[in-house]
């Protein structure tokens, strides 16, 4: 008898036990999130847990290098948008897959940049009816010390989607706010080049080791430009001939061309145009300057990759007037040739 009621009590004891325990099957097969976060992570108020994915998993603790390559597989409906920041949060949990391959990045991941509406404004306004520019998606500027201290980090929300910054003249002239323009327009995302304002009194190699010099040769930099033009303004009125123009220019591109390992762009206005680059220099890309009409009206047949259509833009983050550019193509044409870079 003793024995027997002992084995009740313990009976009695098993069963109680069982009730007071906090992992019941149905809490299980609820499948709660649990309120743990591993010590090397930080949640971001808008990310959905990892606790539960697999729960067949063992825990362990989850390190942001693991993390990096896993991709959520996001329903159509939360689709991030093309230049939107981020990803919104579905109502549901997206399945946790690893080894597949990344989905298309957006806009502003992309070789180009994000790319910025215009936004300018103009002192002197001109009516290009329907050859306008601003019908052109990717717009920029060209700058020097002239513009003074810019704030680049605005000029580029305001459509600054590249800049070509004034670096040298001649052979001995450095621009003030060379290093200071290269450094900002870096830091801000601005896709950035180079341009020399070519002497026609001194050798086109000295020039070229000039620049050179001066101007890093990065990965991710625009190709260089050669500015050549007449300047009654310059010290150097000297006007040679045709032949010794483009002589000169060669010599000049050539030797760019193989320290930066880009073919350089050259810039050029309508009266030194009609002078000397009508008809030549068919494989190099050319940026014209057409300020009161369009570049197929004064450089007929010639084919271009910049036009300049005013040199009296105005933007917040500028002092005075500003340079304006843009882009021949469209924002996938942009993207691809900043690639191809």
């Amino acid at each position: 008898m003793r024995s027997l009621a002992l084995s009740a009590i313990l009976l009695v004891f098993v069963v109680l036990s069982g009730c007071t325990s906090h992992s019941s099957p149905e809490h299980i097969a609820a499948g709660l999130p649990s309120s743990e976060l591993t010590g090397s992570i930080t949640r971001p108020s808008n990310v959905l847990p990892l606790s539960n994915v697999q729960q067949s998993m063992p825990k362990a603790v989850v390190s942001r290098e693991q993390l990096a390559g896993t991709v959520l597989e996001v329903p159509p409906a939360f689709a991030s948008p093309i230049g939107s920041v981020g990803i919104p949060v579905p109502g549901t949990r997206p399945a946790v897959r690893t080894g597949m391959a990344k989905p298309e990045m957006p806009t502003f991941t992309r070789s180009g940049g994000q790319i910025y509406g215009h936004r300018f404004r103009d002192a002197k306004p001109i009516n290009f009816g329907r050859s306008s520019p601003r019908k052109l998606a990717v717009h920029g500027v060209d700058v020097s010390r002239w513009q003074g201290d810019i704030d680049w980090d605005r000029l580029r929300t305001q459509g600054a989607n590249f800049a070509y910054i004034k670096a040298t003249d001649g052979g001995d002239h450095l621009d003030p706010m060379f290093k200071t323009n290269w450094r900002k327009a870096k830091e801000a995302g601005v896709r950035r080049g180079a341009y020399h304002f070519f002497y026609w009194c001194r050798t086109a190699g000295e020039q070229a080791d000039w620049f050179i010099r001066n101007v890093p040769r990065e990965a991710n930099a625009l190709p260089p430009v050669i500015d050549v033009e007449w300047n009654g303004e310059s010290t150097c009125k000297q006007r040679i001939s045709r032949e010794r123009v483009l002589e000169k220019i060669q010599v000049f591109a050539d030797k760019l061309e193989r320290y930066y390992g880009q073919r350089p762009i050259i810039y050029t206005a309508p009266d030194f145009y009609r002078d000397n680059l009508q008809g030549e220099l068919l494989d190099y890309p050319f940026w014209l300057r057409s300020v009161a009409t369009h570049p197929s009206d004064l450089y007929p047949g010639r084919n271009w990759l910049f036009w300049q259509y005013s040199g009296s833009g105005l933007s917040d983050a500028v002092n005075g007037k500003i340079d304006l550019n843009v882009f021949h193509g469209s924002g996938d044409e942009w993207h691809r040739w900043i690639a191809s870079r």
